[in-house]
């Protein structure tokens, strides 16, 4: 018999957390976070970590497995939730995993295998000053099939393509990701909201985390050794903020910017999880 688990998914700022929490302590269930900055210590105020508090007594697994100035990848994050998932069945209970990392989400209950390529970190600082068209026509010199099954949010997603353009330069091509026999049965909860009241969410939310202490964290971070070029590879929260730090941009314009970003984000979530029928 294939195991029984939950996915509650949906754009950032929608309120998995809360719905996951709620929905744990009325099902025997225990959460696991799928979020791929979440999985790193430390980077707490800035990706909006749980609290003990919020977590209201329910186990949480993969939350800070990871140090930040390692690369964690879909890989490992497949491994150990698969783990944690047979922990909590064998326990009696009902694994629910909880985020807005797509790509993990998949990969776990899709039985999906990536190709295993370490980082680049040289290839990745030449690629992160270009834009999403200019790493768009560079992986089509490398992988042009591969090129041709992206849709328009994946031609315009920096992050996505910079990965295939890693995955291509240590392989020759993109391989294709080719979905195996699910080992789970899965029943899908997929947050939504208006999308106008979506936007003033993520507004609220980053002002909250500006004013509890976000910068300070990403500062102290530095300190501690995560470097500036870490920092930006992190993405969002870590990458504007460190720009700030450095006095490449305003605070006024790290806002802007930061605000435009999660917003941009949030939509290339909801279009991937528009593919899951409830």
């Amino acid at each position: 018999m294939k195991s029984k688990i939950v996915a509650i998914v949906g754009p950032t700022a929608v309120g998995k957390s809360d719905f996951a929490v709620e929905y744990a302590l009325k099902n025997n269930g225990e959460i696991i976070s799928a979020d791929s900055r979440q999985v790193y210590k430390g980077l707490d105020i800035g990706t909006g970590k749980i609290t003990q508090e919020e977590m209201k007594g329910i186990p949480h697994h993969l939350l800070d497995v990871a140090d930040p100035s390692d690369n964690f990848n879909v890989g490992k994050f497949k491994e150990l939730a698969e783990k944690a998932i047979a922990d909590i069945s064998s326990r009696g209970k009902l694994p629910i995993i909880c985020g807005g990392t797509g790509f993990y989400i998949d990969a776990v209950v899709n039985n999906i295998t990536y190709p295993d390529v370490t980082h680049n970190e040289k290839l990745r600082e030449e690629l992160e000053e270009k834009s999403a068209s200019e790493l768009f026509d560079t992986l089509k010199k490398l992988d042009v099939d591969y090129t041709l099954s992206l849709n328009n949010s994946e031609q315009n997603n920096p992050q996505r393509l910079i990965r295939s353009i890693e995955i291509a330069t240590a392989l020759g091509k993109v391989p294709k990701v080719i979905a195996n026999d699910s080992q789970y049965e899965i029943t899908w909860i997929k947050l939504e909201l208006p999308l106008d009241e979506l936007k003033q969410r993520i507004h609220v939310r980053l002002t909250k985390r500006l004013e509890n202490g976000m910068i300070e964290e990403i500062e102290n971070l530095h300190k501690n050794g995560l470097s500036w070029e870490r920092m930006e590879e992190l993405g969002l929260e870590y990458r504007y903020v460190s720009r700030f730090l450095q006095g490449s941009i305003t605070k006024e314009k790290m806002i802007e910017q930061l605000q435009n970003e999660i917003w941009h984000y949030a939509k290339r979530q909801i279009l991937w999880f528009k593919k899951i029928q409830n």
